[in-house]
């Protein structure tokens, strides 16, 4: 249902709160749900993971027990997470969930909420012999080597790929072997999402861009004092394939090299603070070209009133 000027209106069948780094999403996803009977539902590559509570800025123990918490540190660090596990995981707690539940999904992942609206491509398993082949004969090899080695396999693929990219090249690679076709022939297929035609309220919390950095290099320090070194110790000692995507979340490279002595702590917590600020960046760069005009692009406590009036106006609740 609209109203005259356009806008939605009524119940959502859930709220998305999307935006970048530290700009205040858990607190807000964490307020709706508590006021409005929701469960909040983790849209954040890094916070599937349980090795890294601290320094993917997880809910806290206490914030989850304020509302239901979902999807959250349910990883194990070892397993290669994906879009297509997001969005069958996602899948499945919608289909659980009581009617009168509001889902609210909150992170800073864009593909896994393209996944629930518009669907993801229908990419195949890759079986983990395959997997750690492939990686094995990749293992000190230049990404320039393994892009041209792509080249020679699927020309499509490498002509898409950057030469440096090295994650997707091997994406590529490793389903090429598993299957004999291009990763791009499997592009047309698409899994329908759980949430297609549905009703939904998109929020991207836009923070203004110098108040975001302050917060972002406030919190990696406050990160430090919370335990984030052991949380990076703990995890370098499984020595787990570097490639997995818990070992290169932000901070974990930096602070892996300081525990191998090759850098100080304070240049540690500089490289983490500093790509952390780079992901933000391109956070609001793919949002806002990969998105589209149904996202309100606005700030925490405006979103707060856009929700408040949704959910309590004739038909909302």
């Amino acid at each position: 249902m609209r109203s005259p000027d356009g806008q939605e209106t009524g119940r959502p069948a859930a709220i998305l709160i999307a935006g970048p780094t530290a700009s205040g999403k858990s607190a807000l996803g964490l307020r709706i749900a508590h006021a409005f009977g929701g469960t909040v539902i983790n849209t954040d590559s890094m916070q599937v993971y349980a090795d890294l509570r601290v320094l993917s800025a997880r809910p806290t123990a206490e914030e989850e027990g304020l509302a239901p918490h979902r999807l959250y540190g349910s990883i194990d660090g070892a397993v290669n997470f994906s879009v297509g596990h997001f969005q069958r995981q996602a899948a499945a707690l919608l289909s659980e969930m009581d009617a009168g539940t509001l889902p609210v999904f909150v992170g800073g992942t864009g593909l896994y909420f393209r996944s629930l609206d518009e669907g993801i491509s229908d990419l195949p398993e890759v079986p983990d012999a395959i997997r750690q082949r492939i990686r094995a004969e990749a293992d000190g090899q230049p990404t320039e080597t393994l892009h041209a080695a792509l080249a020679l396999r699927d020309p499509e693929s490498a002509e898409r790929l950057r030469p440096s990219d090295r994650m997707r090249v091997m994406r590529a690679l490793e389903i090429h072997a598993a299957t004999g076709r291009s990763i791009g022939s499997f592009h047309e297929a698409r899994v329908p999402g759980p949430l297609a035609g549905k009703p939904l309220l998109k929020l991207f919390l836009a923070t203004e861009r110098e108040a975001l950095r302050q917060r972002i290099d406030a919190r990696f320090v406050t990160m430090m004092e919370q335990g984030a070194l052991d949380e990076v110790a703990a995890l370098r000692e499984r020595r787990l394939d570097p490639l997995l995507p818990v070992m290169r979340a932000h901070g974990v490279p930096g602070l892996i090299a300081y525990l191998d002595g090759t850098i100080s702590r304070a240049e540690a917590i500089q490289r983490g603070q500093g790509d952390t600020r780079r992901y933000a960046k391109r956070q609001f760069t793919w949002f806002r070209h990969q998105m589209g005009e149904d996202w309100r692009w606005t700030t925490p406590e405006a979103a707060w009133s856009l929700v408040q009036a949704r959910l309590s106006a004739p038909g909302g609740r």
